[in-house]
């Protein structure tokens, strides 16, 4: 007879469970007699035996504890084979990498994916997130293809624009200002004010800038670097935090959102892509942006999800 692939996996699964009726039963589905025949036969054909049986099952003997390794090896360079095969068969497809804003997938993913429409069967849609000046970064190093984030200065990106989400007040759902309807940011002027680092700054200037507007300039108690450890240090130091709305998709029972009274300042959301780049995929999604989602480009509208986050956080 011939060394078959079966009869290596055979003797690796007898070592591995310990015993022949062990490894028939648990792992190849085969009869104790059957497996028994199939590893005389490897024996005979290595020319020594291989295992030693013993009233707890089997033991290894010196050429069976040789021969094992390398039985291994065969077995998982075959696998490896079979695997490169497949692959050179079934070609990659080619990729198209998105990053959203953290907490952006939930609302925009579907958007995306309905605007791309039968283009996802002949590509592989690869997904992160992470915080806008990281994603500008890594569309502006070709890492990715597109991503929904701030308008980054970044020269080399290209912006449309998907909505402008109004800044909203997050804060402790017991506070007594959880109460109204909206917010006057002046009547928290003696209240912890969380802001923010170098990281988000488009929205630190944003923040900053309305509320010297407003006449009441805050030097923040703590500064934060995302809308999630926000929401946290307003949950455990009863402070309050100006945030996107969307942010509001995210709040625990313990802190709620609410509108700020009068004009409300707002962020814009964008789609950013590398003026360079030529895919057509990029340029389909572009194409039917407008159209999938209902937002129109350069336009002042809303963000429809940070208004229902909003409304639903308004007790």
């Amino acid at each position: 007879m011939n060394m078959e692939l079966r009869h290596l996996r055979y003797f690796i699964a007898v070592v591995e469970e310990g015993g022949l009726t062990a490894a028939a039963e648990r792992r190849l589905h085969t009869s104790q007699p059957s497996l028994s025949r199939q590893i005389r036969d490897l024996e005979y054909e290595v020319g020594a035996p291989l295992l030693t049986r013993t009233t707890h099952g089997v033991e290894l003997t010196p050429a069976g504890r040789a021969f094992l390794d390398h039985a291994r090896l065969a077995v998982a360079q075959a696998s490896t084979a079979v695997e490169a095969a497949r692959r050179a068969a079934r070609p990659e497809k080619p990729a198209f990498r998105m990053g959203f804003l953290i907490g952006e997938e939930v609302d925009w993913l579907a958007k995306v994916t309905r605007a791309l429409g039968e283009d996802l069967s002949s590509l592989e849609l690869r997904v992160s997130s992470g915080y806008s000046p990281q994603l500008a970064e890594e569309v502006e190093q070709g890492k990715l293809d597109v991503a929904i984030i701030r308008r980054e200065p970044r020269p080399e990106l290209a912006y449309r624009l998907l909505g402008r989400e109004p800044i909203v007040v997050v804060l402790p759902s017991d506070h007594v200002l959880a109460q109204h309807s909206e917010i006057d940011v002046i009547d928290l002027k003696a209240e912890p004010f969380i802001g923010f680092s170098e990281v988000p700054h488009i929205l630190r200037d944003i923040v900053d800038g309305y509320l010297e507007r407003r006449g009441a300039p805050m030097t923040p108690a703590q500064v934060i670097d995302n809308f999630a450890v926000g929401i946290s240090h307003v949950a455990s130091t009863r402070g309050f935090a100006l945030l996107p709305a969307y942010a509001a998709n995210y709040l625990p029972w313990s802190v709620v959102s609410r509108p700020l009274k009068g004009e409300a300042p707002t962020i814009d959301l964008v789609l950013g892509y590398h003026r360079a780049n030529r895919s057509p995929v990029l340029r389909a999604l572009l194409e039917r942006l407008n159209e999938i989602v209902g937002i129109a480009e350069n336009t002042g509208g809303l963000l429809r999800t940070a208004d229902m986050a909003a409304r639903r956080h308004m007790g």
